[in-house]
């Protein structure tokens, strides 16, 4: 992992972004990965279609909690016909750095999260 890369995740970490939880959210969903502790919950607000406001909270490691946030800055205005096309690869990509295939669940909670708050919408 590159210096910038490290200081990248770190920042997001010691400063994580939309770091919260919505008062009446339109959205809202929790998971964890009970074998490393890692728990993420992200609520969203939406406008029509698109995503008005999002909140994450939770905890874990540096990896999981960067990797949210960093997600949250992604997701933040988009369409949700955008969001449900975000790949594994892109937010592998998004966090700047390779990451050891031993943390890709941690890396991936976030959007794991994310789309199966969408999913539980469309079946509503």
């Amino acid at each position: 992992m590159e210096s910038d890369d490290l200081e990248y995740i770190l920042d997001h970490y010691k400063n994580p972004r939309n770091y919260g939880t919505i008062e009446d959210p339109d959205l809202s969903f929790e998971e964890g990965i009970p074998s490393c502790g890692d728990l993420i919950r992200l609520d969203l607000k939406l406008e029509g279609q698109k995503v008005k406001d999002v909140k994450f909270s939770g905890t874990g490691c540096a990896i999981s909690q960067a990797s949210v946030s960093i997600l949250t800055e992604l997701v933040s205005g988009k369409e949700i016909e955008e969001i449900n096309v975000l790949s594994d690869q892109d937010m592998l990509n998004a966090l700047g750095s390779r990451i050891s295939p031993i943390r890709f669940n941690c890396a991936l909670l976030g959007l794991n999260v994310l789309k199966k708050a969408l999913a539980e919408n469309d079946n509503t």
